[in-house]
Order: structure tokens, then C-alpha cells, then sequence
């Protein structure tokens, strides 16, 4: 019996090449959609002409290897391409256990570059003007980082959400990062998990954002805090002194700062405290324990919280601080409502 010969899907009606790609399973057709577009630029040329755009997403990831994912609806389908310097793994493929998510390993001698093309040519046959999630750990290629903050720039792809991390405290990465946030455009959510050593870091935090987080947050001082333009904002380990947090306030009250400000998360663990130490000169009112509210968290739920300490902004919107017990600790809440 002859071996069975391979299918000439090129030889189809473009209609029908599309048809094919439209019937498949999403995981399927998220592998066969960029292998297809990889074999020729034929095929490419026919990947980027297909009408149809599923709800996928592009995700890069640069810790100890580089990587560019496409995630389907909800982030439930992944398939995920890894740049190794390693030959032996090209074409080795991980699946993840409880997930649908591949993993496919591809071997070059210039991993930063193949990354680069891979993003490229994903973005393009995806359509995708944006990046909805980049995570960098900024230690882990630092003699390319300004090159892959270039590259971002030059392309001009935006950033939904991006995380920065820093694993090796040895390594200073305070140029790096403040030439990450002075030159991509990030519009949605920025998470900080770095050690800056510079008290006079000249980093830009981004205008407009849904949700700010920074877990060592000692470089951010009073000046900064008036700059901050977020709706939900988590400043932990901060070295805001308590006249600052005093005159930070008295500004958001008469709507000179943060106007845009649901929620905040910041370091005190008593209300008692920081009535006495930070509130003393302006007015409060200090609600009822029995009083039951649901106001909205920087953690994306509504939350029940009980009594609490009220100062009103002059247009009438009302800022109420009180104490959560949080993984971190007890940690003051403020909401905005």
C-alpha cells in the first residue's frame, strides 16, 4: 500500500484554506496558525490574509529564557514559543498538565534576535498593535535590555500590563529600569517588584493607569506621589514621611491630585496611629464599627468593611481608610466612593 501523501492544502481555494483554519479546535488552530505562517512567505501572505481574528492575545516573557505566547479567550488556551541557545531541545514540546498550553522550544544561536523576529512576525500575522502583557525580569538579560526596549519602541507596540522583577539584589538595574519606564508605553497596569538602590531614581510612572503596584516603594516620595494618576494604586514599604502623607491628603481634597484615585493600599497597620500622626489637623469623621459598606478593593472584588475613617473632597466624594488584614500583613486600605 503507498504511504498516504500529504494533503496540497495550497492548492485550495483561499475560502476554503480559511474554512479549514475556522473548523479547527482553538488550540489547534493556535499551533497550526503560526506554523502554517512560518513555511514560506506564501504562506504567510495567505495567514495574514484571512478575515476572521480570534480573540487571542500576545504575551512576552523575559526571565532566565525569552518567550512570546498567544493566549485564547479568558487565557485558557495557550501556546508558547521559548528561545533556547540550546540545540538539543529545538522542536521539544512541554504541555502542561490542567492547562491547554504547549509549549515549543526553538533553537537559535542569537536567542535575543530569533525572539525579536518571532515577535515581529506574531504581531503581524495577529494583527496586534499591543503587547497585553510583558513581564521582564531585568537582570536576567541585561546586556540586551536597552536593545529590547528599543526594539519595543522602534515597533511601536504598546503594553496593557507590564511586571518588572528582580531577582539578583546584587545587580543594579536602576538605568535599566528608568529606561523602560521613560520610553515604552505602558496604558493599563504596571506591577514593580525591582530593588532600586537610587533614592533619586528618574524613572517616569506612567500616566493614566487602571492599576499601579510597586512593592518596594521607598523611591517613591512625596513629589511622585502627587504625580501618580491611577485608579487603583498598592505603594508597599514605602518612606513617605507622616507630614507628607498629611499634605498628600489635604491636596486630594481640595481635587489638586490623583483625581482619578478608587483605591490605595499603603503602609499603616492603626487607624488610631494614623489619625493621630497623619489626620490631626484635618477634618474626620470616624464611622460606627456596627456600620457595614461594600466598597471596591485594588485587588479587582468588592469587599465588606466595617466603621472606618471618613474625610470628604470638596466636590462631595467621600475617602474612607481602615485596616484589612492582607497577606502582607495589616495593611490601610483607603477607598474612594
Amino acid at each position: 500500500m503507498d504511504p498516504q501523501k500529504p494533503f496540497p492544502t495550497l492548492r485550495l481555494p483561499f475560502l476554503a484554506i480559511e474554512e479549514v483554519f475556522k473548523a479547527m479546535h482553538p488550540f489547534e488552530m493556535q499551533v497550526v496558525y503560526i506554523n502554517f505562517s512560518l513555511i514560506s512567505n506564501r504562506t504567510k501572505q495567505v495567514t495574514k490574509m484571512m478575515t476572521f481574528h480570534p480573540e487571542y492575545s500576545v504575551a512576552l516573557d523575559i526571565s532566565k529564557n525569552l518567550q512570546v505566547a498567544i493566549r485564547g479567550t479568558d487565557k485558557i488556551v495557550s501556546n508558547i514559543y521559548e528561545m533556547t541557545s540550546k540545540k538539543v531541545a529545538d522542536g521539544v514540546t512541554k504541555e502542561v498538565v490542567g492547562r491547554i498550553e504547549l509549549t515549543v522550544f526553538k533553537y537559535s544561536k542569537d536567542p535575543v534576535e530569533e525572539w525579536k523576529q518571532m515577535c515581529v512576525h506574531v504581531l503581524e500575522i495577529f494583527k496586534k498593535h499591543s503587547i497585553e502583557n510583558l513581564r521582564v525580569c531585568m537582570d536576567g538579560f541585561v546586556s540586551h535590555n536597552v536593545s529590547i526596549v528599543d526594539f519595543l519602541t522602534t515597533n511601536e507596540i504598546s503594553l496593557n500590563e507590564c511586571s518588572l522583577f528582580h531577582w539578583d539584589r546584587k545587580i543594579n538595574v536602576d538605568e535599566h529600569a528608568a529606561y523602560l519606564l521613560n520610553n515604552l508605553n505602558v496604558t493599563n497596569e504596571l506591577n514593580s517588584y525591582l530593588h532600586i538602590k537610587n533614592a533619586n531614581f528618574d524613572g517616569r510612572i506612567p500616566k493614566g493607569l487602571k492599576k499601579l503596584h510597586i512593592l518596594h516603594s521607598q523611591w517613591v516620595g512625596y513629589e511622585r506621589l502627587l504625580k501618580i494618576d491611577s485608579v487603583q494604586v498598592d505603594l508597599i514599604r514605602d518612606r513617605i514621611s507622616y507630614n507628607d502623607w498629611n499634605l498628600f491628603f489635604k491636596k486630594w481634597m481640595a481635587m489638586e491630585t490623583n483625581l482619578n484615585l478608587e483605591s490605595w493600599n499603603f503602609g499603616f497597620e492603626s487607624m488610631e496611629d494614623f489619625r493621630e500622626l497623619v489626620l490631626y489637623d484635618i477634618p474626620y469623621e470616624v464611622v460606627d464599627e456596627g456600620v457595614k459598606r461594600t466598597l471596591q478593593t485594588s485587588y479587582g472584588s468588592p469587599r465588606e468593611i466595617n466603621g472606618g475613617v471618613d474625610i470628604r473632597r470638596i466636590d462631595g466624594k467621600t475617602a474612607t481608610f481602615c485596616v484589612i488584614l492582607t497577606d502582607l500583613g495589616d495593611n490601610s486600605f483607603l477607598f474612594i466612593h
